[in-house]
This record gives structure tokens, C-alpha cells and sequence, in this order.
């Protein structure tokens, strides 16, 4: 077996070796081969990991985050053509009625940062987070839209951000994946390509875990199968692998070894992680555990926390239900319950662990929403909604080097239109990428003859955002 392994690890010098290289290491031959071994990156950083509250369909910036209190004056009304002479809408026509926001906004935080009273947890930390009201996205329906924003393209197959983190920066954990995603919600029409590896090894696809029963499915081994044995079953594959490894060269072979391993491990390492019975009763209180408005989704967050502890370098909390075409003043309310006092929660907790210093937080969707009404059954005057508009909306971030307490960008005073401090997607995800060390330009994957990227050819650093 020795000579075995030796012979083995002096092939081991091509990435298409590196999850072979992993299992050699941790035999005594070096400790460079494990894909998602832990890296430096080649710039300073100020955020070693990252949370994403991905909120899919697009919360409705007027009603939560930028008032604008001209929609009640214009409720009912048509805007003018030359307001709306270009604008592009998924549903409705330019045409479409005001509809105004019966939302009302106070200030809060050192800044004056304008909530909505949908928000009164958000609106407890409103110190500590920046809120960018001039997001853009050149995407006007939700798939395209939630590819812009977590593979940078609106194309199917390309890495998501997840995926390009951990390609870039490995994990700090040896038993669960670098790369985890948390859904709760009615789901994403993006689906799997918003955590997809695309033509990346699978080693950094985002893994699904589920916040009760097994974290994973057929994770468990079968009955009477005891660790022993599922051990031997994988030496053999593993065995296997590597001979079929030395004949092609084939890269997915490695992540399969590597994934085969992980999943070893995370049988013993998954069941803890989800024992909350270490966690306080004031902390569990705090996420909104055990309410039935919050409690999955606070499972999620605080699962988010402690993944981070455990070394994820990235978590992806997907929560679906936020694309309110219709009944906008019901459904937004029921959101905002289960999501604004887990969130909030996750915020004061990370500070308090001292973790939100390196970890960056970001809470948004793919877009926002328009001002003019939408209804889908034109019959009943409460069911209105709104449709979508990516050309000027509300995300917030915290933490990993973002400068906090401030509100960056300007919306026109219907909320359709950028007015200062346009950030496009592509801003935000080299925004991200330098805070966690890297020029975005520069962190690149080989595919089919040319260098691809997270942020394509666009993208800038958004310095208001990094100071």
C-alpha cells in the first residue's frame, strides 16, 4: 500500500489530482492537495466567508426600504409617457395605474435610515448595515435575473458566486462542504443554477441541506451497515478512482474521490450540527425558533452561524415567496414575519461572537419591484401588486469590511429610475470579491479556450461601499 500511495502521489502534480492529493496528505504526504483546502488570497482582505440571505422574487423596495411618498398622491393614476417611454416590464404596461404604499417609514439608526414598519427588527440594527437603493440589474424576469446575480451572467452553466468563492479561497472545514445552501419558502425559479459549479469541478457546487430530519439525504448508511464496512466500501471505490485517475487525467474523477470523503465525514459531523441543545434558550428565542411565523426560517440562520463557526466558507440561505404580483399588502406582511426577526438575530449574534467582522452579509433578490399596479384579477381592487423593475432597488449589507451607517444611492421620486450611485450586479460581485482578496479581473477558470470570470468583462469595485 505504500509504495502504492507513494507511486500515486508523485503523479499528484496537476489540479486534476487534487482530491487525490487530499487523501495523500492526510496520510503523512503533504497537505496541498485537498481542493478545498484553505488559501490565502493574493490581495489583503477584510471578509474570510460569506452569508447570503438570497430573498428570490424580488422584495418591493418602496414598501420596505425607499419611500416614496408621490405613489399616494398619483395612487390610481397613469404616469406620464415621458416618464415611461422606455421602460421594459415583465407584465403590465406602462400604462399601468399608481399604486401607492400604505407602508409607513420612520428613521432609524445614527444615519437616519428609512424602514418601513414591516421591519421593526431590521430597523433595531439599522447602525450597523449600509442599504444601496440604487441597485440595477439589466435582467427583467426571475431565472435570467438570479443567474445575473449569482453567476454573473444570464446564461446557464457558469459557475455561481458560491462556486467561484471556494475555487478561490478552499474552506476552513474538513467535515462539512465549503459551499452549503439552506431553502425555505415556496423555491426559486433559478432552482440548482443559482448554486451550480458550471464547468468548475463539482468539488465546489453548493450542497442543499435540510434544516430538520437528515441534513441530507440518503446521507445514512443503510441498516446493518456499520462504519467499518462503509469504509471498506469506500477504500475500494476510492481504489478504483485513482486507477481510472492515472489512465484519463480526469479532473471530476478527483471531486468525486474528494465527495465520497466529505460525505464520510459529514455522516458523523452533519447530526451535531444540527443539536441545537448547546444553544441558550435566549438565543433560540432570539432567531424566533419555536414560533411558527419564524421558526424555519430562524433555523436557517442560526444553521448559518453555526456553519460558519465550523469552517463553511460560504452559506446561501434561499427563501422563496417574495414575488408578489397580486395581494402585495398581504404577502409582504407575512413575509417580512418570518424573515425580519431571524435576520436581525443573525446580525446581532454574529457581533456578539465577534464573527461579523470577517464574515460579509448580504440581504437582497434578484430585483425590485415597479411602482404602477399589476392585477391579476382585475374584478377585485385588493388583490393588487406590482411587477418587476430592475432599474432601481434596495439590498443591504454588513460586515467583512463594509462601511455601515450610511444609505448609498437615489432613486427618481416614483422609484423607477436611478438617480445616483448606479451599482450594477457586476459592481456588487467584484465589490465582494475584493473584500474576501481578490481582483475580480484576476480570478479566472480556463473553459473552452478563453478566461472566464464571476463578473464577465463588466464589473467595478464600489468604493463607498469598502471605504
Amino acid at each position: 500500500m505504500s509504495n502504492r500511495r507513494e507511486f500515486l502521489a508523485s503523479l499528484g502534480s496537476g489540479f486534476g489530482m487534487v482530491a487525490l492529493q487530499h487523501l495523500l496528505a492526510q496520510d503523512g504526504y503533504g497537505a496541498a492537495g485537498n481542493p478545498l483546502a484553505p488559501k490565502q488570497p493574493p490581495l489583503p482582505a477584510k471578509a474570510k466567508r460569506v452569508i447570503f440571505l438570497f430573498m428570490e422574487g424580488a422584495p418591493s423596495q418602496m414598501d420596505l426600504f425607499d419611500p416614496k411618498p408621490l405613489l399616494q398622491e398619483w395612487h390610481g393614476k397613469s404616469l406620464p409617457p415621458s416618464l415611461t417611454k422606455d421602460l421594459k416590464l415583465a407584465f403590465i404596461k406602462p400604462t399601468a395605474t399608481i399604486l401607492g404604499s400604505p407602508r409607513k417609514f420612520q428613521k432609524y439608526g445614527p444615519q437616519g435610515m428609512d424602514l418601513a414598519d414591516l421591519l421593526p427588527h431590521t430597523a433595531s440594527i439599522a447602525g450597523d448595515l449600509c442599504f444601496v437603493r440604487s441597485m440595477h440589474s439589466d435582467q427583467f424576469n426571475h431565472h435570467p435575473g438570479q443567474l445575473k446575480l449569482f453567476t454573473g451572467h444570464n446564461q446557464v452553466g457558469r459557475p455561481a458566486m458560491g462556486s467561484w468563492v471556494t475555487y478561490g479561497l478552499g474552506s476552513e472545514s474538513q467535515n462539512l462542504p465549503g459551499f452549503v445552501v439552506l431553502s425555505s419558502g415556496s423555491g426559486t425559479s433559478g432552482g440548482s443554477d443559482n448554486f451550480s459549479s458550471g464547468f468548475l469541478p463539482t468539488t465546489y457546487a453548493g450542497t442543499p441541506f435540510r434544516s430538520t430530519g437528515d441534513p441530507i439525504l440518503y446521507l445514512k448508511n443503510p441498516e446493518g451497515v456499520d462504519a467499518a464496512r462503509q469504509r471498506a466500501r469506500l477504500d475500494a471505490l476510492r481504489d478504483l478512482n485513482e486507477m481510472r485517475q492515472t489512465v484519463t487525467g480526469d479532473e471530476e474523477i478527483s471531486s468525486r474521490i474528494h465527495s465520497y470523503e466529505l460525505a464520510f465525514r459529514m455522516q458523523s459531523s452533519s447530526p451535531e450540527l444540527l443539536d441545537f441543545s448547546g444553544e441558550s434558550q435566549a438565543t433560540k428565542e432570539m432567531y424566533g425558533i419555536g414560533q411558527e411565523a419564524t421558526n424555519a426560517y430562524g433555523t436557517n440562520c442560526l444553521l448559518a452561524r453555526r456553519m460558519i463557526e465550523r469552517g463553511v466558507r460560504f452559506v446561501m440561505l434561499m427563501h422563496g415567496s417574495w414575488d408578489h404580483h397580486s395581494s402585495i399588502n398581504t404577502g409582504l406582511p407575512k413575509q417580512c414575519r418570518t424573515t425580519d426577526q431571524p435576520a436581525a438575530a443573525l446580525i446581532r449574534d454574529l457581533k456578539q461572537r465577534g464573527l461579523l467582522e470577517d464574515t460579509l452579509v448580504v440581504w437582497g433578490g434578484e430585483f425590485g419591484r415597479t411602482p404602477m399596479s399589476e392585477f391579476r384579477r382585475p374584478e377585485d381592487a385588493s388583490n393588487a401588486g406590482r411587477d418587476h423593475n430592475p432599474n432601481g432597488y434596495t439590498m443591504w449589507m454588513t460586515g467583512g469590511g463594509i462601511q455601515t451607517g450610511q444609505v448609498i444611492g437615489k432613486t427618481d421620486d416614483f422609484g423607477l429610475n436611478i438617480l445616483e450611485d448606479k451599482v450594477d450586479i457586476n459592481d456588487l460581485q467584484a465589490t465582494m470579491l475584493h473584500l474576501l482578496g481578490f481582483d475580480h479581473t484576476k480570478l479566472t477558470y480556463r473553459f473552452m479556450g478563453r478566461e472566464f470570470r464571476l463578473t464577465d468583462v463588466h464589473g467595478a469595485v464600489v468604493k463607498k461601499l469598502v471605504g
